[in-house]
C-alpha cells in the first residue's frame, strides 16, 4: 500500500519567511479533512501544515516505526486506543490546548496535562445497499447478532482490524461486551459470512453503496454522507450497541517541538472548526449547538457500548495477532 496522501496547504508571501511548518499526521476521512484545513488556512496563513493521511493502522504503524526519529510534529483525528499505544511508548508530549476546559471527560487523558484530548467520536455503523438487499430478499439487519444468520453468507465485508481502526473498534466491542470466549465464537460466526476484509474503514461502505455487496461494516459518517450524496445507502446503528473511539490529537515528543504545533493543536479544539467537526459527527468534544445530522438517533451517545479505551490499547497486540491468525485468510491484498 502506497503511505499516506500529502496535502500542502499555506501562502508564500515573496519577500517573506514563513513563520514556520509542521507535518502532520491523520486518520481522517480524505474527503473530510481538507474542509477543516481551509478554516485553517483562513485563520494562519503563515504556517504550512503538510498532511500525511492514511488509515488509523498504517498511522499507528508508521508513528512507532519513526519511535527513536519522530517525524510528525501533531497527531490529528487518529484513535484515542491508538494514541494510548504510543504513549506507552513514551512518544506524546503532555499539552493542555484552548477549550480543555469545555472537552467531556471520556474525550480526554486523564493526565495534567494530557498526552492526548478528543475532537469527535466515531462509531460502528452498517451500510445497506437497499436497492441490492430488495433484490436478494435480504432483511435489513437491525444488530451485530443479526449479522451471523445464514441468509447473510458472502453478503458482508467488514475492515481488517489490523490496518483499520473502524475494524479494531467493532472487534474490541465485541471482546468486552460479550467477554473473550463468547466474543471470539461470535467472530468465528462472523467470519463465515465475511465476503472479504478491506484494509480501509470506509470503503466497506464505499462498496456497499456502489452495489458490489449488500452490507458492509463501516461506520456512521461514512453511511450518512454516502446517502447525502444520492446512494441507495440505509446506516444501520445496532441495538445491541455500538462500538466506538475517540478521533484524537496529540503532540509528538521532539527533541525541538515547534510552537507552529501547538498552535494548530489549539485550533484543531476550537469552537469553529468544532462545528465543521459536528455537521457529520454528533459525538463532539463538547456541544456545539449545531443539529443532529439526519441519520442519527436523537441522542447519539446511548447507542454506544461501555468502552474500556486502557484494556483495548493494552491487548491491541495480542487481539490482532489472534484475529490475523483466524481471519486474515479473507483479507484483500494490500
Amino acid at each position: 500500500m502506497i503511505l499516506g496522501f500529502v496535502v500542502a496547504l499555506g501562502l508564500v508571501f515573496p519577500g517573506l519567511a514563513r513563520a514556520g511548518e509542521i507535518l502532520v499526521y491523520t486518520a481522517l476521512e480524505d474527503d473530510e479533512y481538507p474542509g477543516y484545513l481551509e478554516l485553517f488556512k483562513k485563520d494562519h496563513p503563515d504556517i504550512t501544515v503538510k498532511v500525511v493521511r492514511d488509515s488509523t493502522g498504517i498511522i499507528t504503524a508508521k508513528l512507532l516505526a519513526e519511535k527513536d526519529n519522530p517525524q510528525a510534529d501533531v497527531v490529528w483525528g487518529t484513535a484515542a486506543t491508538s494514541l494510548l499505544v504510543c504513549d506507552q511508548n513514551g512518544m506524546l508530549e503532555g499539552y493542555a490546548p484552548k477549550n480543555l476546559d469545555k472537552v467531556a471527560s471520556q474525550f480526554r487523558d486523564t493526565a495534567n496535562p494530557p498526552h492526548w484530548v478528543g475532537i469527535k467520536a466515531w462509531e460502528t455503523g452498517f451500510c445497506v445497499n437497499t436497492v441490492e438487499s430488495e433484490k436478494l430478499k435480504l432483511p435489513v439487519p437491525s444488530s451485530m447478532a443479526d449479522l451471523i444468520r445464514p441468509e447473510y453468507k458472502g453478503k458482508i465485508v467488514m475492515p481488517n482490524p489490523a490496518s483499520s481502526g473502524t475494524g479494531f473498534l467493532t472487534v474490541s466491542a465485541v471482546l468486552q461486551t460479550m467477554g473473550e470466549e463468547k466474543g471470539w465464537q461470535f467472530l468465528d460466526k462472523l467470519h463465515d459470512n465475511i465476503a472479504q476484509y478491506t484494509h480501509s474503514g470506509s470503503k466497506p461502505c464505499k462498496m456497499a453503496g456502489a452495489g458490489e455487496f449488500p452490507i458492509g461494516i463501516s461506520f456512521g459518517y461514512r453511511g450518512i454522507i454516502q446517502k447525502q450524496k444520492g446512494e441507495p445507502v440505509q446506516t444501520v446503528f445496532p441495538t445491541d450497541g455500538c462500538g466506538w473511539d475517540v478521533e484524537a490529537n496529540a503532540l509528538v515528543k521532539k527533541a525541538a517541538i515547534k510552537p507552529e504545533a501547538k498552535v494548530f493543536l489549539d485550533w484543531a479544539l476550537g469552537a469553529d472548526v468544532m462545528k465543521m467537526y459536528a455537521k457529520v459527527y454528533p459525538l463532539t468534544a463538547y456541544p456545539t449547538g449545531v443539529a443532529i445530522p439526519e441519520g442519527y438517533p436523537a441522542d447519539p451517545f446511548k447507542i454506544l457500548v461501555k468502552n474500556d479505551f486502557q484494556w483495548a490499547a493494552k491487548n491491541r497486540d495480542r487481539i490482532l495477532e489472534e484475529w490475523t491468525k483466524r481471519y486474515g485468510g479473507k483479507s484483500e491484498a494490500k
